[in-house]
């Protein structure tokens, strides 16, 4: 009996560790898969008791360290007339993230979430310049900015780009600079990584896909709050679609 209920317990553990984790579009649908066009985004904040400690990225992401602290799905159709060059022209617009708003559960409002932004020379430390242009963002280059948040102040990333068509466009962006939040570290260099995956459905309708995780190592004081992770990842999501990052209603209150 005791073997019995033992092998039960491993059982339902590996189970539950077989559960599909966060996949995107490479080949293979998409999971969480895409919502109606007219639906709101569909956000998942995932935790380690869905698939284990040592979750290990798709390869597409090209990210080589296994595990996470905090990782959210952003999944969305939205409707975009102005086809790929528009869209990468509005991710080379680094400028254009100042003011950026979104829902805090802890103050019950609207508030700024991105203070300033601006597009860096070179890699750190790079000196302040205009938005970056759609011939600097072909697939391969790296390219740098700084943002000022409402939390951790100034940080450098830098956004790779991974792919670049007509019809798919695919970034990356993560930390290259240490994240403080007065004294404390709240994160070091890479340890705030997002992906975002870009893909044309149709004339005028763009699919959305997007993962956002902080490192292991990253402090307690900056992780383990669902409800705000996942209201910043949709500010980014409705700041890229052309959407108004304070529209009601919030996605978590």
């Amino acid at each position: 009996m005791i073997r019995f209920v033992f092998t039960a317990m491993l059982f339902c553990q590996a189970q539950i560790y077989a559960q599909p984790g966060p996949q995107p579009p490479c080949g293979r649908e998409a999971v969480p898969p895409y919502p109606g066009l007219d639906s709101s985004p569909t956000v998942k904040f995932w935790s380690e008791t869905d698939f284990g400690r040592d979750w290990k990225p798709p390869a597409c992401t090209d990210w080589a360290v296994a595990g996470f602290s905090t990782l959210i799905t952003t999944v969305a159709r939205f409707r975009y007339t102005s086809g790929a060059e528009g869209l990468l022209r509005h991710i080379g617009a680094a400028s254009e993230l100042a003011g950026m708003r979104y829902w805090s559960t802890t103050h019950k409002q609207w508030q700024t979430l991105i203070v300033d932004a601006y597009s860096l020379t070179g890699s750190p430390p790079g000196r302040r310049r205009g938005d970056f242009t759609t011939d600097e963002l072909k697939a391969g280059n790296i390219l740098y900015l700084e943002q000022i948040d409402n939390l951790s102040g100034a940080a450098i990333y830098q956004m790779r780009i991974a792919e670049v068509s007509a019809d798919r466009l695919v970034f990356e962006v993560e930390n290259v600079s240490t994240m403080r939040y007065f004294f404390l570290t709240l994160f070091h260099p890479g340890e705030m990584q997002s992906i975002y995956f870009l893909d044309r459905e149709s004339d005028g309708v763009w699919r959305y896909y997007s993962i956002a995780r902080t490192g292991r190592n990253a402090s307690r004081l900056a992780t383990g709050h669902p409800s705000s992770s996942i209201n910043r990842a949709v500010a980014f999501y409705r700041a890229l679609a052309g959407i108004p990052t304070d529209q009601e209603p919030p996605a978590a209150r």
